[in-house]
C-alpha cells in the first residue's frame, strides 16, 4: 500500500531539480524491449520504485521550471504511480478489475492526494502537447508501451516524438495501411487535443512518411485492457 512519508522527511531530499536516474534503472530491470513489465519480480522488491515516488513528492515542479521540465517530472509521475498502483494489487489481469483505478489517491503533490485522472487531465493534458498521449502508460496492451527510461527535460521532445511514432507504427495499436485505416482510441477519446494541428489525420501526418487524405474513413480498434505483463 501507498505510504506518505512525513513532509520533514522529504524536505532532506530537496533539489532544484530530482534526477530520474534511478527510474531509469528500474525501467531497464524490469521492462523489456517490447514494453512487458515483469510485475511479478518487481513486487518482491518494490522498495526503489516508493523511495523514488517519494523524491518526487519532495520535488515538486517550481514556477521557473521550463515547460519540459514539468512535462517530464509528471510524466514520470504518472508511469512510476501506474506501475506502483498495480504492485499494490498484483497479481491482476487488468487494471479494470480494480474499483476506480484511476480516481485512487497515489501521489502527495504539495500536501494534497492526487490520483491519475487528475494528473493526466488537469496537468498533463492542459499542458497542449498531444505528445503525451503516447508516453504516459496505463499497465495495459493497448496502451503505448512503458519505455525503458526516464523523460528528461534535455531530451524530451526527441522522446516524444520518438513516442508518438514508434505507436502509430505498431500495428497492435494502429494500421495505415489498410483502406479504412485502423487507429487506436485514443484519438477518439482525445480527439480535442489533436485538433490544434487541424484534425486527427493532420496530426498523424506530421509523423508518417506518406501522408492520409483528409477524407480517409477510419475505423477505431477494439481496446485491450489486459495486462502489460512479461
Amino acid at each position: 500500500m501507498k505510504v506518505f512519508v512525513p513532509l520533514l522527511f522529504l524536505s532532506l531530499f530537496t533539489w532544484a531539480q530530482p534526477t530520474h536516474e534511478s527510474w531509469t534503472s528500474l525501467l531497464k530491470v524490469y521492462v523489456d524491449e517490447a514494453g512487458n513489465v515483469d510485475y511479478k519480480s518487481w513486487q518482491k522488491n518494490p522498495d526503489k520504485l516508493i523511495e523514488y515516488i517519494q523524491y518526487l513528492e519532495g520535488n515538486t515542479p517550481k514556477e521557473d521550471w521550463s515547460k519540459p521540465e514539468k512535462l517530464s517530472y509528471w510524466i514520470n509521475v504518472y508511469n512510476a504511480c501506474t506501475v506502483q498502483l498495480i504492485l499494490d494489487h498484483y497479481p491482476l489481469k487488468s487494471i479494470l478489475l480494480l474499483v476506480n483505478p484511476w480516481r485512487r489517491d497515489v501521489f502527495l503533490y504539495q500536501g494534497k492526494p492526487l490520483n491519475l485522472n487528475h494528473i493526466e487531465h488537469e496537468i498533463l493534458r492542459k499542458m497542449n502537447t498531444p505528445q503525451i498521449h503516447f508516453a504516459i502508460n496505463c499497465a495495459s496492451r493497448s496502451c503505448p508501451d512503458l519505455e525503458r527510461q526516464a523523460y528528461e527535460a534535455h531530451s524530451l521532445h526527441e522522446q516524444l516524438n520518438r513516442a508518438t511514432k514508434k505507436f502509430l507504427n505498431d500495428l497492435s495499436k494502429n494500421n495505415l495501411n489498410k483502406p479504412q485505416i485502423q487507429l487506436s482510441k485514443i484519438f477518439k477519446w482525445f480527439e480535442e487535443d489533436f485538433l490544434q494541428h487541424g484534425s486527427v489525420l493532420d496530426f498523424i501526418n506530421l509523423y508518417i512518411e506518406t501522408p492520409l487524405k483528409s477524407d480517409h474513413p477510419i475505423k477505431y480498434q477494439r481496446y485491450d485492457w489486459s495486462l502489460n505483463e512479461k
